[in-house]
């Protein structure tokens, strides 16, 4: 039998009020539509042969299942404070120069659960983060990707 890790879960102070938020609609609003929906499909008759029946239970699952994982990941979250002694970290912002070129991206480090690229959040795990956490501004650091390996300078740390 192998024994189960448990893994770290992260979040930044803005991270947690926003899935707290989340919990809240699902359990005073979100649920209670299901349940409304669920009734009405009742309502129509037979179950056995109900598409609206079945589409709420699928929902009222999807809910329910949303709701047990936001209060597992709030009961188990780390609060990360921004970071502030000039050190890559979990909730620290950094600028970055990519090896060979001129332009600049800036990121910050978050948890893998509020992790979205498009926004500039990056995971911790992500191999950019990995390699860059513990540096400092003015290192450059060589980062291994699925893609091959390539250095970025770190430019700034906040």
């Amino acid at each position: 039998m192998t024994k189960e890790t448990k893994k770290d879960i992260y979040l930044t102070a803005d991270g947690f009020m926003k899935l707290e938020s989340e919990l809240d609609y699902l359990k005073k609003e979100k649920r209670l539509e299901v349940i409304k929906s669920l009734k009405e499909a009742r309502a129509l008759g037979d179950l056995s042969e109900n598409a609206e029946y079945d589409a709420a239970r699928n929902e009222q699952a999807i809910v329910e299942a949303r709701i047990r994982e936001i209060e597992v990941i709030l009961e188990n979250a780390t609060i990360i404070q921004d970071g502030g002694n000039g050190v890559v970290s979990i909730g620290t912002t950094v600028t970055l120069k990519y090896d060979g070129e001129d332009d600049f991206e800036e990121y910050k480090i978050v948890g893998s659960q509020e992790a979205d690229p498009m926004s500039n959040l990056i995971s911790n795990e992500s191999p950019i983060a990995k390699a860059i956490i513990g540096s400092k501004q003015g290192d450059i650091v060589e980062v291994e990707s699925p893609t091959g390996k390539y250095k970025v300078e770190i430019l700034k740390v906040c």
